[in-house]
């Protein structure tokens, strides 16, 4: 955002300046322009009228009875069809003449003593000095592009300088704030879950178990969004996020669906992942991807019913890969979809807080984007794409490795199922 706000000060700078110069350009070609065509047709009117035959003036050459040859006169001159129509009709003709390279004023007319005289006065000096000029404006021009361009990165960052000085304040605040309040808050959290076990035990109260529920609740959403507010501060403030390595994308969605096995579990969900059988590598930092994928994966658990159904469906498509979250929950109307990515934006069934907007910020970050689409009552779904990585021998050759291990933890196509190890059993997931 500082940098937007500095490029956008640098141009607008730029274009301010840039108008001025071409504005200024301008009118004075246009004033020396018409300056010199006023003095040109008063010389070539004096001339015809009065100057002398034998002795034109300088860049004029003049054309009557009794006007000698001078050896340096054009070619192609008198304008015989001009002489003839003034000698009819008695009126002035005055008009350019192209000849090659070279442009005339040619004025015919009649003297007072009667005779008709041609005078043609030649243009190169003057529209010479127009080019000047106009080549001198246009090293104007790019000199004041040079000047401005410096000028507007200077008053930039002096003029940003302090919102990036309030928004660093900013991400410190709120992260060491976050970081200060989430130890209490665990603690509190972890102390509320004891009190409300022992109520369940000793048999209290409805109420009083009920309010201590709600006291759980409410702390481990408080829980919630300090560990948002924590991960905004750390995508913000940057250098670790934006170490990027190749990650495979199917590989990730299935570790992540992984380990909300015992969620889906208590929710009696079904969950679904479907991917290609190999890999989808995308750069990235795996940690904040992994993070995404989560959110997006926990929002439909949250939204969903018990006894509903969760498709995770990986694709690839124009130079990208594709990850779309689909479940059979409560859906959104259809003018939700961009206020869901809002932070702390309240939807019809509560509040999602900062989730999906942390979501977008690290797509964004990895040059991806994130869409939504649902119907009230018929589920949502999500749209993750990510531009693919180039292609690399060490992917390759690990291809068919990764596959291997990843179908012994999640299959292809079907329900989640963890990995059989020591202790553990084998069952299947509902």
């Amino acid at each position: 955002m500082v940098r937007r706000a500095r490029w956008r000060i640098v141009w607008t700078t730029g274009a301010v300046i840039t108008l001025l110069i071409v504005l200024v350009g301008a009118v004075a070609y246009l004033v020396t322009a018409r300056a010199q065509d006023e003095q040109v047709h008063r010389e070539v009117r004096f001339g015809a009228a009065h100057a002398d035959l034998s002795r034109p003036p300088g860049c004029m050459w003049l054309y009557g009875p009794g006007a000698p040859a001078l050896p340096n006169a054009p070619a192609g001159f008198p304008l015989e069809d001009d002489l003839e129509r003034v000698r009819s009709t008695g009126e002035p003709v005055e008009r350019a003449v192209h000849r090659g390279d070279i442009t005339y004023l040619v004025r015919t007319q009649v003297r007072d003593n009667g005779d008709v005289v041609q005078a043609v006065f030649d243009l190169r000096f003057q529209l010479a000095d127009r080019s000047h000029l106009l080549s001198a404006l246009g090293v104007a021009e790019a000199v004041g592009l040079v000047a401005t361009a410096v000028t507007g990165l200077v008053l930039g960052c002096r003029a940003v300088a302090p919102l990036a000085e309030a928004l660093a304040r900013q991400r410190r605040f709120v992260a060491d704030a976050s970081h200060e309040l989430r130890t209490p808050i665990t603690q509190l959290h972890t102390r509320a879950q004891v009190l409300a076990r022992r109520a369940a035990n000793d048999g209290l109260p409805a109420a009083h178990r009920d309010g201590l529920r709600l006291l759980v609740t409410s702390l481990g959403r408080l829980g919630e969004v300090l560990d948002d507010l924590l991960s905004s501060a750390a995508l913000a403030a940057g250098p670790a996020w934006r170490a990027k390595r190749r990650v495979d994308l199917v590989d990730l969605v299935r570790s992540a669906a992984a380990e909300e096995d015992e969620r889906v579990q208590e929710r009696g969900l079904t969950v679904r992942v479907d991917g290609p059988p190999f890999p989808l590598w995308v750069d990235g930092v795996a940690s904040a991807l992994r993070r995404a994928v989560g959110e997006l994966l926990a929002n439909a658990i949250a939204h969903t019913p018990r006894g509903g159904r969760i498709d995770l469906v990986l694709s690839r498509a124009d130079g990208s890969a594709v990850l779309t979250v689909t479940d059979t929950g409560s859906g959104f109307a259809r003018g939700e979809a961009e206020r869901l990515f809002r932070r702390f934006h309240r939807g019809g069934d509560g509040r999602y807080g900062l989730g999906l907007a942390l979501l977008r910020e690290v797509v964004t970050s990895h040059g991806g984007t994130v869409t939504a689409d649902g119907r009230p009552g018929h589920g949502a779904r999500f749209t993750l794409r990510l531009p693919l990585s180039p292609p690399s021998e060490q992917a390759a050759d690990g291809a068919l490795r990764a596959v291997r291990g990843r179908r012994a933890l999640v299959p292809l196509s079907g329900r989640l199922r963890p990995a059989a190890g020591p202790g553990r059993p084998d069952r299947s997931r509902r």
